[in-house]
């Protein structure tokens, strides 16, 4: 009992869970504000949102060109800082560099992705990104010193402005304007709590332009190998929006964004605590037995008994529920969550457990996996554009194919845990 008392006093143990808590408010709070927002604005409005999302997605991953990540590296705080100034320069960079190629070819990108509705908020795309890309160097400079609690806070802050900003501007305007504006009022809120932090340590002559040149080359490995891998990874979790939008309509898509943030909601508060306990628990088993077999059987293990009532219910119930909490309009949204089920399921035990190419260095393998997720996306519903194919139906085409994927990807860790480390 003790041990236990001793170890919720810790220090790790309370960063985890200040984290922990405003991760769980921060993400609770626009589930629970998701049926207010279905009958303010339409499939269509949450379409043309859910491109935008993609867009800044892809776009704000890359904007500091990794180099965000080295922000906790340094002994020297002044390193740090000038690793902000480096991370913030390259978003304004890239930012400004994306605004021209919006000035120059609005109308292009529009019809590439087959939605003229998407023009006005292209301009937003670089403010967006920015913004993004702002908020990568605060946080991480505050996970350097430590300041959990206003990272919390700064979530829950983001999460609020954002679901208070979209249901006010929802009611005095029309379309998604709401939704949109509401998602860069959030990056300004949580940037504000964080700046404080970067404030209260700043000295004077810090940040010199000689010494972000210095720390670009110190840590030029983030942006040559980090970089390609994560762009690649953003294009494969959004690459789905822009396919839908332009083979099929950006009301489908909408449906389909309500049904994505619905049914994703087990994989990041369940899901996603496993993968983080899995990753500790594996690293210590390969440092003592050199082994991880046995920690991955039990984690699979868990997953799997955990997933099937889960899931289940979901797959009985989720139809009428959608209908009812959402609103009747939305009923279409929970027969694509029905299709989607299954592939929820395998997916929330496969990525939980893919930390086993971290913990074994195989990160190699995230890449070509992820190159191969995004190569099979794009021939299924290319497919289906060549071929005729109605939604519904390639979803479950979709479904199918990505079920065989994970399992393999499963597979695959199973037996990189069984290996010894050479």
């Amino acid at each position: 009992m003790s041990y236990f008392s001793n170890l919720l006093k810790s220090e790790y143990s309370k960063n985890v869970l200040t984290l922990m808590t405003g991760t769980t408010i921060a993400q609770a709070i626009p589930i629970a504000i998701t049926p207010i927002l279905t009958r303010i604005y339409s499939p269509n409005d949450f379409g043309v949102f859910a491109l935008f999302l993609a867009l800044t997605a892809i776009a704000g991953a890359v904007s500091n060109a990794q180099y965000e990540q080295a922000i906790v590296l340094p002994v020297k705080d002044e390193d740090s800082f000038n690793l902000v100034a480096l991370g913030i320069t390259i978003a304004l960079s890239f930012s400004l560099f994306l605004l021209i190629i919006v000035l120059l070819f609005k109308d292009q990108i529009s019809v590439l992705f087959g939605n003229s509705q998407i023009a006005p908020f292209l301009f937003l795309v670089p403010l967006s990104t920015l913004l993004a890309g702002i908020y990568n160097s605060l946080n991480l400079f505050n996970i350097r010193k430590k300041q959990f609690k206003n990272i919390a806070i700064s979530q829950v802050t983001r999460s609020s402005s954002l679901g208070v900003s979209q249901v006010l501007i929802g009611l005095i305007s029309f379309g998604p304007v709401g939704l949109v504006i509401g998602q860069i009022i959030s990056y300004f809120s949580g940037n504000v709590m964080l700046f404080k932090t970067l404030k209260s340590n700043y000295k004077k002559n810090y940040i010199s332009v000689e010494k972000i040149k210095h720390q670009a080359t110190i840590y030029k490995k983030f942006p040559i190998y980090s970089l390609p891998s994560i762009l690649l990874n953003s294009i494969n979790l959004n690459v789905v929006n822009f396919l839908i939008s332009s083979i099929f309509s950006i009301t489908t898509l909408g449906f389909y964004s309500l049904t994505q943030r619905i049914i994703g909601i087990p994989s990041k508060v369940i899901g996603n605590s496993f993968s983080q306990v899995y990753l500790q628990k594996a690293s210590e088993s390969l440092k003592k037995t050199g082994s991880t077999k046995v920690v991955f059987k039990k984690t699979f293990l868990k997953l799997t008994y955990l997933s099937i009532p889960i899931f289940t219910i979901l797959f009985f119930i989720v139809e009428p529920l959608f209908a009812f909490v959402f609103g009747e309009e939305w009923g279409v949204s929970g027969t694509y969550a029905k299709i989607l089920i299954p592939l929820a399921a395998v997916r929330f035990v496969s990525s939980s457990l893919s930390n086993t190419l971290v913990v074994h260095q195989k990160q190699q393998y995230g890449l070509l996996i992820n190159l191969f997720l995004l190569t099979s996306t794009m021939v299924i519903y290319l497919y289906s554009k060549s071929s005729g194919i109605i939604f519904i139906d390639t979803l479950k085409y979709f479904s199918i194919i990505m079920i065989l994927e994970y399992s393999l990807f499963t597979l695959l860790y199973w037996q990189i845990s069984n290996k010894k480390p050479i």
